[in-house]
């Protein structure tokens, strides 16, 4: 039997050889249309609030609720292309995410955008997994398959960089480009998808509906947390932090319980329990939450700081995309000769060393001479950590489990960005505080020195706060961010320790894997 489906998959993969350029472009196009969209409208964010007359707090949802909505639908995504095949799946979830970007750029008021930004975290649920996981079903193992993977690595890794750009580029023309731009790239990749992508054998199984509640009301509740603990103003003791979280964590709990009993579970616990994937995972975890830190953390030290406009900022990460790009290439060249872990082991020390560096930024530094040559050093870390991780996390699996474990890996790194930016706000946010606190201090020792007395009045508190924020608010930033980067650098460190000392995954492995056309169970 074993032989029989093995013949029937190289079957397709030859068929489907003359289309594997067309068909990388296709998964390529799509996993970067929703990478970028995580970064592309926050550039925009102002003149959104703005335009539709967003309140403060209530602009911040417009980030939220993409993040919850992909965040907590991913396994039932990946679940679903198992179920009814990755191909139909792609197709229906880029559909879904390019419709929901024309109405976000129609939309007229905040509810309604608030709804298309939903939609549009729905529809990356349903192709982000589809995606990956038909590389292995479209792509034979080997060369063919390294490149495709680099090609998804460099889309996952750079997209977020591509989406500054993009969005400070397009907010200047009209905001609502922002989102005008997914629909021709998804209308383009679902029109090519049934020509050129193979599509998988539909599982015999049925969908795990108390899985598929439970594993996403868990994963909605600590995606919401964490992304309440990041806003400005929020801590990890607020009620709307607090029990988000452990009511999610609780959830999960559950959600493993109902896993373990149920007989075609949403997220089979043997992609877990195999400790190569466990690995990949962890380490894709600590990845996403420094990645998420290098964006959120250095754009502010780079608009607030050095005083970059939003279209200059987003230039200026522009040597990051093309440093992940240039090592997920070379990454994916080596990954047939080197065992993974140290091709990733080397990726995550350089990203370390890269965030190290940004720990030495001050209101002095320069782009050129200070940030550029940390920025090159972590993005050529990144594009040698994903690409083997990637691999490792989805290689030898049940081809009926493949869409689950392309899920667990997008899953992880959605918590993994989330957790980074609500820890890292949190260190931010402390230790800008105590600088403030210090150089208050500072000055009023000086003005006591020369006889000058503190203003009394609201009006000249005010001025004097404004001044106080002109002459030191860059010191202030400067300080905080680096001590961010540090913890950063110290999630990825451990990141890549994990990978160096557990990761036991053979390049031999690698090059013959064929899990898509041969059952292999993990665990």
């Amino acid at each position: 039997m074993s032989t029989v489906v093995e013949e029937a998959a190289g079957e397709k993969a030859t068929r489907g050889s003359g289309h594997l350029g067309l068909a990388l472009v296709v998964i390529a196009c799509a996993q970067l249309m929703i990478v970028l969209d995580a970064t592309i409208v926050n550039i925009a964010l102002p003149h959104i609030q703005t335009d539709l007359g967003f309140s403060d707090s209530g602009r911040q949802w417009v980030v939220t609720a993409y993040a919850l909505a992909l965040g907590s639908l991913l396994l039932l995504g990946g679940r679903l292309g198992d179920l009814l095949g990755r191909r139909r799946m792609f197709i229906v979830g880029v559909m879904i995410f390019a419709m929901a970007s024309l109405l976000g750029g129609l939309a007229p008021s905040p509810g309604l955008l608030i709804s298309a930004r939903v939609l549009q975290g729905a529809g990356a649920a349903l192709a982000s997994p589809a995606a990956l996981a038909l590389i292995n079903t479209t792509f034979p193992a080997g060369k063919p398959r390294n490149r495709a993977m680099a090609v998804y690595g460099a889309m996952s890794g750079a997209g977020a960089a591509i989406g500054l750009i993009l969005g400070g580029a397009l907010t200047e023309a009209d905001w609502r480009w922002t989102f005008f731009i997914n629909l021709p790239i998804g209308l383009f990749a679902a029109m090519l998808a049934p020509r050129v992508l193979v599509e998988s054998e539909s599982s015999d199984g049925t969908l795990d509906l108390p899985g598929a509640v439970t594993g996403t009301a868990g994963l909605f509740g600590i995606v919401y947390g964490l992304s309440h603990a990041a806003q400005q103003g929020a801590s990890w003791g607020d009620a709307m932090t607090l029990f988000p979280l452990v009511g999610g964590l609780l959830v999960l709990a559950l959600f493993v319980a109902v896993e373990s009993r149920a007989t075609h579970p949403l997220l089979p616990l043997r992609v877990l329990t195999d400790r190569n994937r466990a690995v990949s995972l962890f380490t894709m975890l600590l990845v996403g939450a420094g990645m998420f830190a290098l964006f959120f953390f250095l754009g502010l030290y780079i608009q607030q700081v050095l005083g970059y406009s939003p279209m200059k900022s987003g230039v200026a990460f522009l040597p990051f995309s093309a440093g992940v790009v240039a090592s997920a290439g070379l990454a994916s060249n080596l990954v047939g000769r080197v065992d993974p872990r140290w091709i990733s082991g080397t990726g995550g020390i350089l990203a370390t060393i890269g965030l190290w560096g940004f720990t030495h930024l001050t209101v002095d530094s320069g782009y050129a001479t200070h940030l550029l040559p940390w920025i090159l050093v972590m993005s050529f870390g990144m594009g040698l950590l994903f690409i083997p991780l990637t691999m490792t996390a989805t290689a030898r699996i049940d081809r009926n489990d493949s869409g689950a474990a392309a899920s667990a890996l997008n899953t992880a790194q959605q918590i993994g960005g989330a957790v980074g930016i609500a820890a890292l706000s949190t260190v931010f946010a402390h230790a800008a505080t105590s600088k403030t606190h210090e150089l208050v201090a500072m000055v009023t020792r000086q003005a006591a020195a020369h006889g000058q007395a503190m203003p009394q009045t609201a009006a000249g508190k005010a001025a004097a706060m404004r001044q106080f924020q002109a002459q030191f608010g860059g010191q202030i930033q400067s300080y905080a961010s680096t001590h961010a980067f540090w913890v950063a650098a110290a999630m990825v460190a451990v990141g890549a320790i994990t990978t160096l000392l557990l990761l036991s995954v053979r390049h031999e492995e690698l090059a013959t894997d064929n899990s898509a056309a041969s059952p292999v169970h993990a665990g």
